[in-house]
């Protein structure tokens, strides 16, 4: 018997894969921008965590960058 979704189990692919490109698009600047920075890149996925990517915002905009104080550009 059908459950009423005319899609069945072949629309949870897509919507895995659609997720996961969402993630990079969004991972891979805030990635770029904490290493430039002077931060670890990794503080990047953090933009996927509900309230964590507030506080990171918050963070990277008020806080003291390393890359100011030794003049370091990372690519």
């Amino acid at each position: 018997m059908m459950e009423g979704n005319i899609f069945g189990n072949a629309m949870w692919a897509g919507h895995w894969l659609w997720w996961l490109l969402i993630a990079i698009v969004v991972v891979t600047p805030v990635w770029r921008i904490c290493r430039r920075i002077g931060y670890p890149g990794w503080m990047g996925l953090l933009i996927l965590v509900p309230v964590a990517n507030l506080a990171l915002l918050y963070f990277l905009a008020f806080a003291d960058w390393p890359a100011d104080k030794t003049g370091a550009r990372n690519g």
